[in-house]
C-alpha cells in the first residue's frame, strides 16, 4: 500500500500545483475579454480571434481545474442522500462511483479524445469563423483536461482503499453541505398578531 500512497501523493501535488496555477487563466481572459471590448468601443474594430481567445482560456481554466476539484472533494454530489450514511458507506459510494462510472466515463473520452485531437493537428483545422483560431489546441486542453481526471481518479480510488483499510486517516471528512435550519433563539419576541 505504501507504494502507491507515493504515487497518490504524487498525483496529488501535480493536481494542486496545475490547479492553483490555471485559476490565473481566468484573470487572463478577463483582461482580454475587457481589452476585446474597449478596442471594439472605442476604435470600432475587433477581431474573432480575440473572442475565440476568451473561450479557450475559459475551457482551459474549467477542463485542466476539474482534477483539482475531485482532489478538493468538491464535485457535485446528492446531499440529502449522502450525507444519510455511515461515514463508511460513504467511502463506498466515493469508491464505487470511482470505479463504475468517473474512471469508465474518462477513459472513453480519453479514447475517442486521442484520434479527435490527432486529426484537428495533422489538418491544421481552423475555426470556421473569420480572423478565428486553430482549433487543435482547444481539443488538445479537453484531452489534457480528462487525462489529468483519469490520474486524480486513480488517486482517489488509492486513497478510498487505504482510508477504508485504516492505513491513512480522511483527508476530506464529510461536511454537509445543507445545514438543517436552527430553531429561532429563545430572545427573539414572539410575532404579535392584530
Amino acid at each position: 500500500m505504501t507504494p502507491l500512497l507515493g504515487l497518490s501523493r504524487l498525483i496529488d501535488a501535480t493536481t494542486e500545483f496545475i490547479g492553483k496555477s490555471v485559476t490565473w487563466l481566468i484573470l487572463v481572459a478577463v483582461l482580454v475579454s475587457a481589452g476585446n471590448a474597449i478596442i471594439r468601443k472605442a476604435f470600432n474594430m475587433s477581431s474573432n480571434a480575440w473572442l475565440e481567445a476568451q473561450w479557450y482560456l475559459f475551457g482551459a481554466a474549467f477542463m485542466l481545474a476539474a482534477a483539482y476539484t475531485l482532489k478538493q472533494n468538491e464535485h457535485i454530489r446528492i446531499d440529502v442522500v449522502y450525507g444519510n450514511f455511515s461515514r463508511r458507506v460513504q467511502h463506498w459510494i466515493d469508491l464505487l462511483g470511482h470505479l463504475l462510472f468517473l474512471m469508465p466515463f474518462v477513459l472513453v473520452m480519453i479514447v475517442y479524445l486521442i484520434p479527435y485531437v490527432r486529426m484537428s493537428y495533422v489538418s491544421g483545422e481552423m475555426s470556421s469563423s473569420a480572423g478565428g483560431l486553430i482549433l487543435w489546441p482547444a481539443k488538445a486542453i479537453l484531452l489534457a483536461g480528462f487525462v489529468l481526471l483519469a490520474f486524480q481518479g486513480v488517486s482517489e480510488i488509492i486513497k478510498k482503499i487505504a482510508i477504508m483499510r485504516g492505513a491513512i486517516d480522511d483527508p476530506a471528512p464529510y461536511v454537509p453541505t445543507h445545514a438543517p435550519l436552527e430553531t429561532a433563539p429563545s430572545n427573539v419576541a414572539p410575532e404579535v398578531r392584530p
